[in-house]
């Protein structure tokens, strides 16, 4: 039985009906149904603590929702974390009020913990340049790798990855979504499937294409599993997943001498702000990354000064360097 069944069997009926629907009538990833599921077992449980439960949705209040979210935020867990499990309660009681399973909304007037102002990590370009510089030292490395790439081949999948996670700045999910068919040699664009289900086109750079061409190459000898379409697949010919994705990353950082962990979403966020850095405007960036709204790309603008500065001289008709 998977997690997200075992999930659906412990909770109570009105509950499992909306991870049903959220699956089956609104089309979210098998991802997102498991993660609100295992926010609201969460919160079944603090109720069965309390004497409610979601098996009577209509007995259960705004202060049983405050209480939730209160002991969360005194257990340490993190404000972006509660935040994120508040979401799925919304969630959860707004479709319960569109059945009229209940008739008031205990959500109502429940807010969010204010969260940190922390900015995405990210490396520098010449980390990004040693990343990619395409040079397989695993075999000089003393230090033993957490995934090291098992031959060639695989070194070269390593490659065309971190060269589509940087170089287009997609999400890891959408990089590991695609297929081979979705790769043309003689087009520099791709076209991937972004969050809730909406497409967008994709630039692709010179080192990228030719890093996807190498490792297209070789695909075969791998070999994939018997109609596998996927374009990155794993030692065992089947498509390669999240975890697999960040070992990788992690251990071509670690042999190149990058001191902090380093996530695929950290290559995002690189490829982001050296866009920016470099002058790009902000919409640009936006459609780029797939974000519906301009505040979460603006989470991007954190540059510091000289940066600033260096576009602001190349750029802007009053500046000293523009008259000069």
């Amino acid at each position: 039985m998977s997690r997200l069944n075992e999930i659906i069997t412990a909770i109570p009926a009105p509950a499992a009906a909306f991870l049903s629907w959220m699956e089956f009538q609104k089309g979210a990833s098998e991802a997102t149904v498991l993660a609100y599921g295992m926010d609201i077992l969460e919160f079944e449980e603090y109720l069965a603590g309390r004497g409610m439960t979601l098996a009577r949705p209509a007995d259960i209040d705004k202060r049983a929702v405050q209480g939730f979210s209160a002991g969360l935020f005194h257990s340490g867990m993190a404000r972006s974390s509660i935040a994120r499990k508040l979401s799925s309660l919304r969630s959860l009681f707004r479709h319960l009020m569109r059945l009229r399973k209940i008739e008031s909304d205990p959500c109502a007037g429940v807010h969010n913990p204010k969260q940190d102002q922390r900015h995405p990590a990210m490396l520098n370009v010449d980390q990004v340049f040693e990343l990619l510089d395409g040079e397989d030292k695993s075999e000089t490395d003393k230090k033993p790798l957490a995934c090291p790439a098992e031959n060639e081949n695989l070194f070269l999948r390593d490659m065309a990855l971190l060269e589509l996670l940087y170089g287009s700045g997609l999400r890891i999910s959408e990089a590991l979504g695609l297929d081979t068919s979705d790769i043309r040699p003689e087009t520099p664009l791709i076209i991937v499937m972004g969050k809730g289900g909406k497409q967008r086109q994709v630039p692709l750079s010179d080192t990228c294409m030719k890093a996807l061409a190498r490792w297209l190459d070789v695909r075969s000898a791998v070999p994939p599993v018997h109609g596998e379409r996927a374009l990155f697949i794993g030692s065992r010919g089947k498509r390669l997943n999240r975890r697999q994705a960040a070992r990788i990353l992690e251990a071509h950082a670690k042999i190149n001498g990058i001191p902090q962990h380093v996530s695929p979403h950290d290559m995002r966020h690189s490829f982001a702000t050296h866009l920016l850095e470099g002058g790009a405007d902000l919409r640009t960036v936006q459609e780029l990354l797939g974000h519906s709204r301009i505040s979460t790309t603006q989470r991007y603008t954190h540059l510091d000064m000289n940066a600033l500065a260096k576009v602001y001289d190349a750029s802007h008709p009053l500046s000293d360097q523009k008259k000069s």
